[in-house]
């Protein structure tokens, strides 16, 4: 008598919400525990095709750093397309205009590049200051040092 494996179906699947505080965190040792909870990766019927993540809050991004010089060097450019389109911007620019964008790029950047990433990336939710409009979810922080 063989046990045959199990498949996680879209419908069965159970979603909590989780809060992580990005206070004093590392930004990649962040991104890479919310890419494993976004993608489902931390649960027992993780299946490589169905999105069997949760929802993931991220408070306090304004708070986050980076280890050794690369807030120094580190810079983020995107192209539109045209002669002379290239736009740079350095870590700390992007983090006094934007910290959400910073913290939701290295998440995103750690998700597959498929329709099933993209989907598993609307689950992410992140906010600079330590305020979010979640709590009727009742998320559950985790300790990002456990």
């Amino acid at each position: 008598m063989t046990k045959s494996t199990h498949y996680a179906k879209p419908g069965e699947v159970e979603r909590s919400w989780v809060l992580i505080d990005a206070d004093g965190a590392t930004l990649g040792r962040l991104a890479t525990r919310a890419a494993m909870i976004l993608r489902g990766k931390n649960k027992p019927q993780y299946t490589p095709n169905t999105d069997t993540g949760d929802f993931v809050v991220v408070i306090n991004a304004d708070k986050v750093q980076l280890t050794g010089v690369k807030a120094d060097h580190k810079s983020y450019w995107r192209y539109s397309g045209w002669l002379g389109g290239l736009k740079t911007e350095s870590f700390k620019e992007a983090m006094e205009k934007h910290p959400e964008r910073v913290v939701e790029h290295a998440i995103k950047g750690m998700l597959p590049k498929t329709t099933l990433g993209r989907k598993q990336g609307t689950k992410l939710k992140v906010y600079a200051g330590p305020e979010h409009p979640h709590a009727a979810q009742n998320p559950v922080k985790i300790d990002l040092e456990a």
